[in-house]
Parts: structure tokens; C-alpha cells; sequence
């Protein structure tokens, strides 16, 4: 048998069984480059559970879910969007532009309900997940990657997102990753694509996404100083990623939304000023609080060795222009989308620490994924997900069923008056007013909760007294909610 013959595997051997063709599916999907799918899938799953379990047991925090409810009901009947909820006929891009909001009207058509966009809004946020571990891997390593990804999908900003109903700030989460990956990793045309359609998700991200743009041309800079290869096209487009996110933010808030406005006008301007009281103020100790829960939990302070980190720089200006004690603290959706572009700016930062003549910075760098993947899991024990872990998250109280039997006799398209955990069993079938904000309009039913030791009397002298001269009858009192008839009103 000569050398070469014998160099042949035998069928069936033990080269043979390796083959990348003959590989077992499992294997392959245990690849690494499978993993920051299955972190998205796990995430998925997670923020749909939390969300629709809130949702079942009549845990809506606000009435925003019941307003973009409204409006993507209008865009999967080929409709305006109007939120009755913000006023009688309100058109939503009179409020906040968010047109991105259309792209669920098809699964709404199919499948109308709150359920939908939460479970819409679960999806993005996972689907965020997949850059940001995928960006960390290729950079810091299998293990690194999954703790800084993990990090990223168990942060306290993403939590309470999740936690709050829904927002059109779900879109900005991938966009903002895929974007901010394309970043580091050079990929200049993509960073681009991904950061433009913000200005489709609100109003302000305009400017964010001429951040990104800023960021990209002083990597490009440094690139060019190193000598690297780059494009022509490259410095072009970065810049106009600048001048069209500026251009869309300014047309947007200048023209749009005042042309939607019934007052021809953009209605948070007095989140500046203070409209027509003193102009708001905010703590330093609660500014400080809050940059400190946003940098240090999440990055150990390591992003701000980032140029990344500058894209976080608009929404923290409006902030501090603003004082709204709304969007400072831990809680509500305002810091979303900072973590996308904060776990970004960390691997970034971790990158580049590696290769640093600091033997501290180096050990730092080496640690710094475990560091973050511990805070996130220690701090879930007081967050949101944390419920996952308790039956009661799973169960429907009796109070809830009574409840909803209740709203059930409201028959569709009737016009109703409601409060926040009304709402979200309403919008779907129903015209919903805010209660106090009907503009003349006189409700068929009212929808209202039955607290502070108020009585069905009681209850029927609020409707009363909202719409003076009709006479509404009490239809019945479960789960905290009382239900007021119009005298006349069709019956369901």
C-alpha cells in the first residue's frame, strides 16, 4: 500500500463521522454563532410572558397602551390613526410622530387586541439582544459575548420598558443596536441604513440618529489615521447621516406635528418652559442618580472610554433641558433606548482596553463581562422579571374575570368613557374617551373604579356630574369596576 493510500479514511471512520456536512443538526445549532439567537429567543419568551401575564391579570399601568391601540387600529382599517383617549379625534401624529407604528396594522388586522403589541414590543426588544451579543462575541470572546449579551437583555432600562405596557420606542431598540454594531465593526453603509429610519420611530430620534452620524466620522477619521482602507463613500454618507437626521428632527417637529395638531403646534414644548407656570426644575442628586444607575450598573463607567457613548448624548439633553421628574429615576421606558448604545459603547471600550499598555485597564477589560453579567442577574432579584418566579404572576384572579364579564355587556362600537384598566379590554371593539375628556361628546357607557368606599350611588352622581342633564343607570360593580348605562342606550 503505498503513502498515499494509506492517508485515504476508511467509510464510515472517525474523519469521515466529522465532517462539517455529516455534522448532527444539534452540534451545528450549538455553534457559537447560533448563540446570540437562542439568547433572543430566551428573551422573547421572558418579556412575552411578563407583558402578557400583566395584561391578563388587569395590570396596565397607563393609558398609553390603550392610545397606540387605537391608532394602529385605525392604520389596519386603512384609517387615520386616531387616539380618541388623547381627545375626541385626535390624530396621533399630531402628538408624537411615530409612523413606525403602522408596520404592526397587518398582524393587528389578524389578531386585534393589546396582546399584539405586546407581544410586537417582546419581539423587538429580543431582536436588540442579537447585535449587541453577537458585536461582544466577535470581540471578547464566546463567554464574554454571552455574559455582556445576557447583561444587555437583563438590564434594569429594558426591564422596565418591558414592564410598562408598550411604546413606540420598541422599534429604536434594534435599530439603534444593528446601527451601533455596524459602528464598531466598520461596516460604515450599514450603520447608516440602520440609523435612518429612526426619525420614523419619534420625533426627537432625528437627532439621535445625526449622533450616530457625528460618532461614524470620527471613526472614520481615526481610521483614516491608521491608515486603514476607506471607502470614498464613506465620509459623504456619515455626513449626511447628520444633516438628514437634523433636517427630519427640525421638519418634524416644525412642520408635522403641527400640521396634525388641532392647535398647530408641538404640545411638549412646555416640557421646557414650564407652559404657562414656572419652568420645572429637577435635583442635582436625582441627575446625578440616575447617570450614575444608567453608567455604572451596566458598564462599570468602562463606556466612557467609548466615542459610542456620544450617542446618548441627545435624549440626556433633552432631559436636562426638560426637568420632567418623569423621565429621571429607574422607572417608566425613558432609558430603553440608552442601553443598546451604553452596552455598545462597553464592548467598544472593552475592545480597546484589551490591547492598552494598563495592566490594570487589561485585567479591568478581562473581568468587566462577568462584572455586569452579575449586577444585571442581582438586580433582577428587584426587577420586573423577577415575578416570572412566583405562581401568582400565572394565575387570573376571579376579581379579574368578574371584571372582564362585566365589560363584556358592553356591546362593540359603543362609545365609552373609561379608566386605565377599562381600556385595555375596550379598544379593541370600542370608541374609549378618557374619563374628564369626552369634549362634549356623551358616552354610551361609563367604565370606572370603584374605590375609596365609593357606592353605586356614588358612582352614578361622577357620571352625572361629568355630563350634566343625562341620566345614566348603574349596570353593574366587579373587580374594583363599576359600569354606568346611558338611559336609552343600546343594550348588549
Amino acid at each position: 500500500m503505498d503513502s498515499a493510500a494509506a492517508t485515504v479514511p476508511a467509510p464510515g471512520g472517525p474523519a469521515a463521522e466529522a465532517a462539517p456536512g455529516d455534522r448532527p443538526r444539534a452540534t451545528a445549532l450549538r455553534a457559537p454563532r447560533w448563540d446570540p439567537f437562542w439568547l433572543a429567543g430566551i428573551l422573547f419568551v421572558l418579556y412575552a410572558a411578563l407583558s402578557v401575564c400583566r395584561h391578563r391579570r388587569m395590570l396596565t399601568m397607563s393609558w398609553d397602551l390603550g392610545i397606540f391601540e387605537q391608532a394602529i387600529r385605525g392604520y389596519a382599517h386603512l384609517q387615520a390613526p386616531i387616539a380618541d383617549l388623547k381627545g375626541p379625534g385626535t390624530n396621533i401624529l399630531g402628538d408624537h410622530f411615530s409612523p413606525v407604528t403602522a408596520l404592526l396594522a397587518p398582524f393587528y388586522r389578524l389578531f386585534p387586541g393589546p396582546v399584539t403589541l405586546l407581544v410586537a414590543q417582546a419581539a423587538l426588544f429580543a431582536l436588540s439582544a442579537i447585535p449587541v451579543a453577537r458585536l461582544a462575541a466577535g470581540l471578547l470572546g464566546r463567554k464574554r459575548g454571552l455574559a455582556v449579551g445576557i447583561a444587555y437583555g437583563l438590564s434594569w432600562g429594558v426591564q422596565r420598558a418591558v414592564d410598562f405596557d408598550f411604546h413606540e420606542i420598541a422599534f429604536a431598540m434594534p435599530l439603534l443596536a444593528f446601527s451601533l454594531e455596524a459602528v464598531v465593526r466598520g461596516r460604515w453603509r450599514a450603520a447608516v441604513w440602520w440609523a435612518a429610519p429612526l426619525v420614523l420611530v419619534k420625533e426627537d430620534l432625528g437627532i439621535t440618529a445625526a449622533a450616530i452620524g457625528v460618532v461614524l466620522l470620527i471613526r472614520l477619521r481615526g481610521a483614516k489615521a491608521r491608515g486603514e482602507g476607506v471607502p470614498q463613500s464613506a465620509t459623504p454618507l456619515a455626513a449626511g447621516l447628520v444633516a438628514f437626521g437634523l433636517a427630519a428632527a427640525a421638519i418634524t417637529f416644525g412642520l408635522i406635528i403641527p400640521a396634525f395638531n388641532t392647535s398647530g403646534a408641538y404640545d411638549y414644548w412646555n416640557k421646557l418652559d414650564g407652559g404657562a407656570g414656572p419652568a420645572p426644575t429637577i435635583s442635582a442628586d436625582t441627575a446625578i442618580r440616575t447617570l450614575l444607575w444608567i453608567l455604572l450598573p451596566t458598564t462599570g463607567l468602562l463606556a466612557l472610554r467609548s466615542p459610542v457613548l456620544i450617542v446618548a448624548l441627545p435624549t440626556l439633553a433633552w432631559r436636562f433641558a426638560s426637568h420632567d421628574d418623569h423621565y429621571w429615576g429607574t422607572d417608566w421606558h425613558y432609558n430603553a433606548v440608552l442601553m443598546p448604545i451604553v452596552f455598545m459603547a462597553l464592548t467598544d471600550a472593552l475592545a480597546r482596553a484589551r490591547e492598552s499598555r494598563r495592566p490594570w485597564l487589561r485585567s479591568s477589560a478581562q473581568h468587566m463581562p462577568g462584572a455586569v453579567l452579575a449586577a444585571s442577574l442581582a438586580l433582577t432579584a428587584s426587577m420586573p422579571l423577577y415575578a416570572l418566579t412566583e405562581a401568582g404572576t400565572y394565575r387570573v384572579p376571579q376579581s379579574v374575570r368578574a371584571a372582564e364579564q362585566l365589560l363584556d355587556r358592553i356591546p362593540d362600537d359603543a362609545t365609552v368613557e373609561a379608566d386605565i384598566a377599562p381600556i385595555s379590554r375596550l379598544a379593541s371593539r370600542c370608541r374609549v374617551f378618557w374619563i374628564g375628556d369626552t369634549r362634549g361628546i356623551t358616552p354610551d357607557y361609563l367604565a370606572l373604579r370603584l374605590a375609596d368606599g365609593k357606592t353605586p350611588e356614588d358612582l352614578v352622581t361622577d357620571g352625572e356630574r361629568l355630563h350634566p342633564g343625562v341620566r345614566y343607570v348603574f349596570l353593574g360593580g366587579e373587580g374594583g369596576y363599576g359600569v354606568l348605562k346611558k338611559a336609552g342606550a343600546a343594550a348588549s
